[in-house]
């Protein structure tokens, strides 16, 4: 995709892919802390038995429902408003699984690293915020969901 005329903000660019493989990371390395030294009976007791089948305690990232991640995680179909709305709900529903850990978990060994991924997720939703904002100030108003302005040459803004 090209790069707009009216870039004032970076927020898609690789840093901030690196960021949330950071995230991830960070995460995997909680979980590894909290799992590497349990018993037998505490991973049969503790619900952990199917995982530890396929994983012993190796880290496979996956959801709390057991669905692992995947590529399929990344939405994008190249429509800048429909990918920017995309990743405000990603960082909308990270925050919220943050929000999630941290009224279960009161280590704050746990907490603290969470606590400041959770502010991140906050972060980038504002800035994604802002991006949606620079790209519909400059759609015009009567196409505004009828075009994609990244391909669409009829959309009447200069977001190309």
């Amino acid at each position: 995709m090209p790069v707009p005329k009216y870039n004032k903000r970076n927020i898609t660019a690789a840093s901030l892919g690196t960021e949330e493989l950071a995230h991830l990371e960070m995460v995997a390395a909680i979980v590894h802390q909290l799992t590497k030294n349990l018993s037998m009976e505490e991973i049969e007791n503790s619900g952990f038995k199917a995982y530890y089948v396929d994983h012993t305690l190796g880290i496979w990232p996956q959801a709390a429902s057991g669905m692992p991640f995947s590529a399929a995680q990344f939405q994008s179909c190249g429509d800048p408003i429909t990918d920017l709305m995309e990743d405000m709900a990603a960082e909308q529903k990270a925050r919220t699984t943050y929000d999630n850990i941290l009224r279960m978990i009161k280590d704050p060994d746990v907490c603290d690293p969470i606590r400041f991924l959770r502010q991140r997720e906050i972060v980038h939703f504002q800035r994604f915020g802002e991006a949606l904002r620079l790209v519909q100030d400059r759609l015009n108003s009567k196409n505004f969901y009828m075009c994609n302005p990244a391909f669409d040459a009829n959309c009447g803004c200069d977001c190309k």
